[in-house]
């Protein structure tokens, strides 16, 4: 699982019918400092994120796929939970 950002999102008029009706969000992952830390990751939302939210991200494809209660799915990430903080090396964050 990862900590991110979410940074906006996606939307697709032609896409896999396992994704039919779900939210797709633009999430940037996070060093445990709160920086940005590689390139941005596409998820599905379950948490009725929002832009600018913090979030915990499952990105594992098959515990993604048992999320969605589809095994054909594409889906590798998922937007599991808002983070309202978390603390790390004494300091709390975001």
């Amino acid at each position: 699982m990862r900590i991110c950002r979410i940074a906006g999102s996606v939307h697709a008029t032609v896409k896999d019918a396992s994704l039919e009706g779900e939210r797709i969000l633009l999430a940037q992952p996070l060093s445990l400092d709160g920086e940005a830390e590689g390139a941005p990751l596409l998820a599905v939302d379950r948490a009725d994120a929002g832009v600018g939210d913090h979030v915990l991200l499952m990105k594992e494809g098959g515990s993604a796929r048992l999320i969605l209660d589809d095994e054909n799915s594409p889906v590798q990430c998922v937007v599991v939970a808002v983070v309202d903080h978390w603390a790390h090396e004494g300091k709390v964050f975001p």
